[in-house]
């Protein structure tokens, strides 16, 4: 039987570190390292330079897992970016990564396949089930999979906007997914989506449904209000939808794999919010053993929060071959997800 398994793994955060103490005196935010604390979990998140995009910061990433995958460049059949920061509107980053790998390029280009996914936080769990299904229709051998984001540049750094700029961080990870015939990889995955509550976690800038994206003054200049520059945010709201729909993923997943949560060795939850994610575990009865967490050092990095953690993981020696793995995240949309893998 043809099954897909992740075969390399890589990480890549900017050296930048951004304390809860520097949002306030650097950035004038009126809040607190105490406040943040308590509410997220968070101390600090890392900012790119300017000039740099979600592209860029996946290169590092992607070389890493090709290089723990064992194999070349030239050998990703096709690339899946999963972003909600995107470079441009259009097009996506996916195309700019394979430039920047060297795809491209020389004697040796391959010219290989580029798909965005627009899943905002549960872009790389969507991801992953698109690259199982190709490699399981023998579409492809090697499917490089990327979360990448650069939240910084769009945060509003006032008081108004302090509930959201707090969260978020910029980072990229990346895995290889590849066939096997081995009795091992992704094994089930369970995704869903509610658009009943789509405007409860938004950046309404790009609506083409106005004539156009934003109004124009009388040079013809955008005009773009905060509220629609900005993620907005009902907070509560988001918790609460965050911890049924994750829990339902999670079960369901567990269901179709015929498995109990007892039989995971390690959960790799979306990096949004610690304090929704110990609530998830408490009521799961999810040992803390048995968690991996990083958000307290890179905040919220929506796509790239679960690749971010395989690579941690497995290079500190937590996620070993023979675990039996949980993946579930949940974002904006809404939309949610959860994948079991076999390492």
């Amino acid at each position: 039987m043809r099954n897909a398994y992740i075969s390399g793994s890589g990480a890549y955060v900017p050296p930048r570190v951004v304390t809860n103490n520097d949002l306030v005196n650097e950035y004038g935010l009126d809040t607190s390292d105490e406040w943040i604390q308590k509410r997220t979990g968070i101390k600090e998140r890392r900012y790119a330079a300017v000039g740099v995009g979600p592209a860029e910061l996946a290169v590092v990433a992607s070389e890493q897992a090709i290089e723990a995958a064992g194999i070349d460049k030239s050998d990703i059949d096709m690339i899946i970016f999963a972003t909600l920061s995107p470079e441009y509107a259009f097009p996506g980053s996916g195309v700019l990564l394979a430039e920047k790998l060297g795809l491209c390029d020389g004697t040796g280009a391959t010219f290989v396949p580029a798909l965005d996914i627009r899943n905002q936080c549960s872009g790389f769990v969507y991801g992953l089930t698109v690259a199982k299904g190709l490699i399981a229709s023998g579409g492809a051998e090697h499917v490089l999979l990327v979360g990448g984001e650069k939240h910084s540049s769009g945060l509003d750094f006032t008081t108004r906007g302090r509930a959201v700029a707090s969260l978020f961080g910029d980072g990229a990870g990346a895995v290889v997914v590849s066939a096997t015939d081995e009795d091992r990889g992704i094994r089930a995955h369970k995704l869903g989506s509610d658009g009943r509550y789509a405007e409860m976690l938004c950046q309404q800038v790009w609506d083409c449904r106005r004539s156009h994206f934003f109004n124009l003054d009388e040079n013809g200049n955008g005009v773009v209000p905060p509220d629609e520059m900005y993620t907005t945010m009902d907070g509560r709201k988001v918790f609460r939808h965050a911890v049924e729909r994750m829990t339902e993923a999670l079960m369901g997943v567990c269901m179709e794999s015929g498995i109990t949560g007892t039989d995971i060795d390690l959960f790799l939850f979306h990096q949004a919010n610690m304090r929704i994610n110990e609530y998830l575990a408490n009521m799961m009865g999810i040992p803390p053993e048995k968690l991996v967490h990083n958000i307290d050092k890179y905040g919220n990095t929506t796509a790239a929060t679960i690749p971010l953690l395989i690579a941690e993981a497995e290079r500190d020696g937590r996620l070993k071959p023979g675990m039996k793995v949980a993946m579930i995240a949940f974002g904006s949309g809404f939309t949610w997800g959860a994948a079991i893998a076999d390492w």
